[in-house]
């Protein structure tokens, strides 16, 4: 893989500028607040759990790994779909399988990873969208009563776009420093993590 040092930058800023987005309400954040409370109950969830960790990096993982328009739109549909699957969750809308989707996200994710797949975009977007739903849903149904609806949404977006931008990031890394088998081998690491929650649930 081969990326400009501009293009590198470019993606160095814009984690750094989610982050940063993050930061007032961290430092302003009251439990019970409302909005506030939203905001970094959203942006915990999807880093309190193993799951949803792994599932996120390796979104972008994959997303760095397959170049081209998928840097970006396989993240990108990942976050919607998420969204929508929250949304579901909190309407109390029953979806089923949520649980098994997101042990297969990981499952799925890592021998894609592990095998270095490249399939067509749309197939791509496809297969993240039927994870995020999962995910999403997942968010959307632990969501704290007390809290906003809004705020707890655009907290775990924006926590899982961190979480993808750290994926894509290591991704360009060990593509630029030539260590491309490491990726391989954190595929690896996020299918037996998948296996492990498979018949530890």
């Amino acid at each position: 893989m081969k990326y400009s040092s501009r293009y590198l930058k470019f993606l160095q800023l814009a984690a750094l500028a989610l982050f940063a987005l993050g930061l007032p309400s961290l430092a302003h954040a009251h439990v019970g607040a409302g909005h506030s409370s939203g905001w970094i109950h959203g942006l915990a969830h999807p880093v309190g759990g193993l799951d949803h960790v792994c599932a996120m990096i390796a979104v972008g993982l994959w997303a760095a790994q397959m170049g081209g328009r998928a840097v970006w739109l396989v993240p990108l549909t990942f976050v919607t779909v998420m969204a929508l699957g929250g949304a579901l969750g909190m309407a109390a809308v029953p979806v089923v399988y949520t649980e098994q989707g997101i042990v297969m996200s990981l499952l799925v994710l890592g021998v894609l990873i592990a095998a270095a797949v490249r399939l067509p975009l749309a197939v791509s977007a496809a297969v993240v969208g039927v994870f995020a739903l999962c995910h999403g849903y997942a968010h959307g149904t632990e969501m704290p009563q007390s809290t906003s609806g809004l705020a707890y949404a655009a907290g775990f977006m924006l926590s899982t776009s961190l979480l993808q931008a750290s994926g894509i990031g290591m991704a360009l890394l060990a593509g630029k420093t030539g260590r491309a088998e490491w990726l391989r081998l954190t595929g690896v690491a996020i299918t037996l993590c998948g296996g492990g929650l498979l018949f530890a649930g």
